[in-house]
């Protein structure tokens, strides 16, 4: 069989040759075994990937990623449910097209479980995209798969203690159960014997702890920071982190989505100090004697 045509048979597309000069003496393809340049192949694709990936090419990582998804290898469909996750969030695309790409990577995600269950990214964007489709079946459904959810990400945690996104979304789960509306809970209370709880206390270590792992590694754990520390009260820490997000420099449709929501939040938070500064002051020269140095100057 070709090379060309093997590679087709397999599902890896001849382009990524380009990439990997993975044929740079014809003459070594007789010699060796198909199977160690399909591996090569797959290489050179998630090489490419990662590269696209930290260069922001959201689409050109689909395009690469989707002629590949009918692969067995775990690494790479884990990918293709991140690019495919992303692609659903950039602005540009259609609700249709947003509800089709976010289905599509729930099911890369699934596979990427099924081929190596020991793979954490596998775990971590399974989470991630079940989450996704929650947002289409409806609240019930949402907070039915959380504890599934928390599940994926703390074994995400235990296969790789340092990911500091894995981290971080159990973060977000606990901020998310923190914060959940009276009717939400009722919902919980009628789905499981003991519902999930958490603390914004909770969601702040883990915050931390993801700060820690990778400092300064995700716009989005900056906020959260921001906005943990105004749920407790503490205006001071609130105001640093928020400015920290602020700052951050937006590579992602994302990044820009945070930091404009830490400058409308740093934002808000300047204005309730100024208006309480103002009510003070008014109230105070409600009690000055009329007579008043103050009055005498205006």
């Amino acid at each position: 069989m070709q090379a060309s045509k093997y590679l087709e048979h397999t599902g890896v597309s001849v382009d990524c040759l380009s990439w990997g000069s993975v044929w740079e003496n014809p003459k070594d393809f007789s010699q060796k075994p198909l199977k160690q340049y399909f591996v090569l192949a797959l290489e050179d694709v998630i090489e490419q990937a990662d590269y696209l990936y930290g260069s922001g090419e959201t689409e050109k990582l689909y395009r690469l990623l989707v002629q590949h998804k009918n692969s067995d290898d775990a690494e790479l469909l884990w990918r293709l449910a991140r690019s495919s996750r992303d692609l659903a969030q950039l602005g540009s695309t259609s609700a249709e097209e947003k509800k089709k790409l976010t289905y599509d990577s729930l099911e890369y995600a699934k596979k990427a479980l099924e081929k190596n269950e020991s793979n954490f990214a596998a775990h971590k964007w399974y989470g991630i995209c079940l989450s996704d489709v929650g947002d289409y079946e409806g609240i019930k459904t949402k907070i039915g798969n959380a504890i599934i959810i928390k599940e994926h990400f703390q074994r995400a945690i235990e296969l790789n203690p340092k990911d500091a996104t894995t981290i971080h979304l159990i973060g977000i789960w606990c901020y998310s159960f923190a914060e959940m509306p009276w009717y939400q809970r009722k919902i919980a209370a009628t789905l499981f014997a003991t519902p999930p709880t958490s603390t914004f206390q909770e969601a702040l270590r883990y915050f931390h702890m993801a700060e820690e792992a990778d400092p300064n590694f995700y716009s989005k754990n900056l906020l959260f920071l921001g906005k943990t520390y105004l749920k407790l009260n503490n205006k001071k820490m609130a105001l640093l982190w928020l400015s920290k997000a602020k700052e951050y420099p937006a590579q992602t449709e994302e990044d820009k989505q945070q930091i404009s929501s830490a400058r409308c939040r740093e934002s808000l938070n300047y204005s309730l100090k100024l208006c309480r500064r103002i009510l003070v002051w008014r109230v105070g020269t409600c009690f000055l004697p009329k007579h008043s140095k103050y009055f005498q100057e205006r």
